[in-house]
Order: structure tokens, then C-alpha cells, then sequence
């Protein structure tokens, strides 16, 4: 591989990087930060820009796998006509005013030093690209050898690593649900029950996908669950100053409204679980 390739102008290898530097800041407990690398994102590879187009070309050629050589070549070949379909003027600003964005907006110095562990063969990739858009004769024998080494990765098994199938705003909020709740369960889950976890996750969830509605369903069963165990409770405890405290909590539960859910609806909605939880343990179940 040419040791000059420019990293900053792969698609392939600068959406990677994007996506390390958002972990990186999430992990980091920088969240403003880790969603200025998320608008970046979303406004350079909007499914209307040349870059998206290529990136979808070039990730077809990273991330699939063929069992037959024959399939393979198939691919490369509809792959070299779509890459000679590019604007290719258009591309090369974009990629330039995207450099730029990363360079003023997330002005960190690590940035283009995070691993990639494919690089190589990204580079290979974006090389290919490059050479077939030109259509660029002068060195044949190398794009030979480069297309021969992409039919072979073709066939090589691969992990299901999908991370951004569509590559859209919506699947790059799914990795961040990812990563959030990853590391949510890894620091809470020791304190939280079953479904207090099952709350949060549906919760970040609702951040892309339904518009909420699995959440909100979610909450509606707890509410009814809660207060079917309160009634429980009520016949089987005598205690006066018991009962009107659970009482009290029984009104407060009642009159929850789970039309809009936010941070402070979950928060009550957890408490609730809890509730919930321990109200079972003392009937028994």
C-alpha cells in the first residue's frame, strides 16, 4: 500500500474515526461535546451528498461477505461503474469542507492518531475508488493487484459489526443508545432490578426509534401492575398508618401522566418499580 495514502480524505477511515471520537467523549463524560462529532455526522453524510454515495460504495466493500469468486468480481465490477457515476468535483469539496469542520468544530489533536483497525485494507478500498472515478490507466498492474485483494476480503467471514446500516441521523443516535446504555447497566447494575434496566433501556431507545411508544407502554403496564399489587396490599394489611401512606402513594400513582416522558417521568417511573418490587416480595411472589 502506498505509504502516502491521506487518511483524512477516506470515507471509510474518517466516519470511523468520527464514531471513536464520539465513544471517546461519551466515555469521557463529555456529552456536548460527542454530539458536536454527531452533527458532523449527520450534516456531511446526509443521504443526499456524494460523500454518503460513497461511503454506501465504499462500506459495501468493507463490511460484505461472498462465498463464491464469482459473486465477488460481480461486485467489484458493479462497484467500479457506480464509482465513475460520482460527481467526483462535488466529493472533493465536501470531503474538503468536512476536513475543515473537523479541524475548527472538534479541534482535538488526537484525532486522526485513533486506530483503525482495518486501515489497511480501507485504504486499499478508497484507493480503488479513487483510481476507478478517474479512470487513471498509469499504473494498471498495481489496480489489478488492489482489485484482486478486494475479491479476496470479499470472501473472507467477517464479524456482524453493522454500525450504521443506513448511516442516517436516527442509526447514529443507535449508537449512542449503545454506548449510553452499555455503560449505564456496566455502572448500575448492581443497583437496579431487571426491569428498572428494561425502563432505562426502552427509555434511550425512544430516542430513535417509535416515537416513544414502547416506553409509554411500558410505564402503562407498570402504573396498572403497581396498582393492582397496591390492592393486594390493602386486603391483606391491617395497619392504619401503613395503609394511608400507601394510600397517598396509590393517589400520586394514579394521577402519573406518561403522555410525555421525560428524564423526570423515568426517574418516578423507577421509583414506582421499586415500589412495585418490594410490594411482591412482601405478598410472597
Amino acid at each position: 500500500m502506498n505509504k502516502s495514502h491521506n487518511k483524512k480524505r477516506n470515507v471509510g477511515i474518517i466516519f470511523e474515526l468520527l464514531l471513536r471520537c464520539v465513544s471517546a467523549r461519551l466515555i469521557e463524560g463529555k456529552e456536548k461535546s460527542a454530539q458536536e462529532s454527531l452533527d458532523i455526522i449527520s450534516k456531511y453524510f446526509d443521504k443526499e451528498s456524494e460523500l454518503y454515495r460513497e461511503f454506501r460504495l465504499f462500506n459495501a466493500l468493507a463490511k460484505s461477505t461472498v462465498s463464491d469468486t464469482a459473486v465477488a468480481a460481480g461486485i467489484l465490477s458493479e462497484a467500479k461503474q457506480a464509482a465513475r457515476r460520482c460527481d467526483a468535483q462535488k466529493l472533493d469539496r465536501e470531503k474538503s469542507l468536512l476536513i475543515r469542520e473537523i479541524n475548527h468544530v472538534l479541534d482535538d489533536s488526537s484525532f486522526y492518531h485513533r486506530r483503525v483497525p482495518d486501515y489497511k485494507i480501507y485504504a486499499t478500498i478508497q484507493t480503488l475508488l479513487n483510481n476507478w472515478r478517474a479512470e487513471d490507466r498509469s499504473d494498471l498492474t498495481r489496480t489489478i493487484q488492489y482489485e484482486t485483494k478486494i475479491v479476496g476480503w470479499l470472501l473472507e467471514e467477517k464479524e456482524e459489526v453493522n454500525l450504521l446500516e443506513e448511516h442516517t441521523s436516527p442509526d447514529v443516535d443507535s449508537l449512542v443508545v449503545k454506548i449510553l446504555t452499555e455503560k449505564f447497566n456496566q455502572t448500575y447494575k448492581k443497583v437496579l432490578n431487571d426491569e428498572q434496566k428494561n425502563i432505562v433501556n426502552l427509555y434511550a431507545l425512544s430516542m430513535s426509534a417509535d416515537n416513544g411508544e414502547k416506553i409509554k407502554q411500558k410505564l402503562k403496564s407498570l402504573k396498572e401492575d403497581t396498582l393492582n399489587e397496591i390492592g393486594q396490599y390493602f386486603e391483606k394489611e391491617d395497619n392504619k398508618v401503613l395503609l394511608e401512606k400507601v394510600e397517598s402513594i396509590k393517589k400520586l400513582i394514579i394521577h402519573e401522566n406518561i403522555s410525555t416522558v421525560d428524564d423526570e417521568t423515568i426517574s418516578r417511573f423507577l421509583v414506582i418499580s421499586q415500589l412495585k418490587a418490594e410490594l411482591l416480595e412482601v405478598s410472597g411472589e
